[in-house]
């Protein structure tokens, strides 16, 4: 019990929506792990996979983790509004977990079902709407895949929309190399119209980009290292759903997705710069690129929004963040 004249904050509701995706998974086992978050809806959306396979993903990853209260799982858009999707299996796999559904029990029985009871086919936007009334400004969304779930949301219901707390979208490269393209990081790539009218509804943003997400790094020296001797289920299944990345990227992984729910948690583990962003829609060579006018004020346009934009992170807290929470 707490001691008399102190109380225990209350966790915050949030909802993520995700394309799960191997370091998705991993965002979600450390969101669902972490008692400062109240985890309220998982919506899923096309991306890394293909919708259907993100939100049996979201299944399987949840069934990992076994929370104490589970979300709920909403079904979110099968494409992006305007584009064609582009997937990432070639990274991620086919499954979208590094190719964990194909492994099996002595007995044969795979290691990570699709729950035997599935999340109801509820759709995103009808679902995150109602949360958003309902909390209003205590509501952290964390964006980990595409933006079309909260594009639609926005055209949707533009007012509703306004009254949420905060967004933490994981997305974008400011005067960096993209991962999709030379320019352009791939959840804005797959679909940048969607971001774009995210970036311009006026919301309280968090942008994290890959500035910030390729300095933080999983290995397979930092999981042996920190799991050794007391390997929990979430440590195997993370060694699982890594062992392919880990093999053939190096120095490691970056943590894309888990640092952004981390910010979500403790702000301080990055430091942000307010900037002017814009998305490119248009260009051949230059779609889903993310432009951040870091040149003085002075030079601003005063129609690009201005996001808090993660350009410095403390790595080795939010590793340390990360194994204490998932690892052991």
């Amino acid at each position: 019990m707490p001691m008399r004249g102190h109380t225990t904050p209350a966790a915050r509701p949030v909802a993520i929506d995700t394309d799960p995706g191997i370091d998705d998974a991993l965002a979600l086992m450390l969101a669902l792990r972490s008692p400062e978050l109240r985890v309220e809806l998982i919506t899923t959306v096309a991306g890394n996979v293909p919708v259907h396979v993100a939100t049996a993903n979201a299944g399987r990853v949840l069934t990992v983790i076994a929370p104490p209260a589970r979300p709920l799982i909403a079904q979110g858009a099968g494409r992006p509004l305007r584009r064609s999707l582009h997937t990432a299996t070639s990274f991620h796999g086919d499954d979208g977990l590094g190719g964990v559904t194909a492994l099996r029990h002595a007995d044969g029985s795979p290691y990570y079902p699709v729950p035997e009871q599935p999340p109801v086919r509820r759709q995103a936007v009808p679902c995150l709407l109602p949360l958003v009334q309902r909390y209003g400004r205590d509501l952290t969304i964390i964006a980990l895949g595409p933006l079309t779930n909260l594009a639609r949301a926005i055209q949707r219901s533009p007012a509703t929309m306004q009254q949420l707390g905060h967004l933490v979208i994981m997305g974008g490269a400011l005067g960096v190399p993209g991962n999709v393209s030379a320019v352009a990081e791939f959840n804005i790539f797959v679909d940048p119209h969607a971001a774009d009218v995210v970036f311009r509804a006026g919301l309280p943003i968090t942008l994290v980009p890959l500035n910030v997400t390729r300095q933080v790094l999983l290995t397979g020296d930092f999981l042996q290292r920190v799991s050794q001797g007391s390997e929990t289920n979430l440590a195997r299944a993370i060694g699982h759903f890594t062992q392919g990345t880990l093999r053939t990227h190096t120095p490691g992984m970056a943590l894309h997705d888990p640092l952004a729910v981390a910010i979500a948690i403790d702000p301080s583990l990055v430091t942000l710069t307010s900037l002017p962003v814009c998305v490119e829609t248009r260009g051949r060579h230059t779609i889903g690129m993310t432009v951040g006018d870091q040149r003085p004020s002075a030079y601003w346009s005063s129609d690009i929004p201005r996001l808090e934009v993660a350009l410095e992170v403390d790595a080795p807290r939010m590793l340390e963040l990360f194994a204490t929470r998932v690892l052991t």
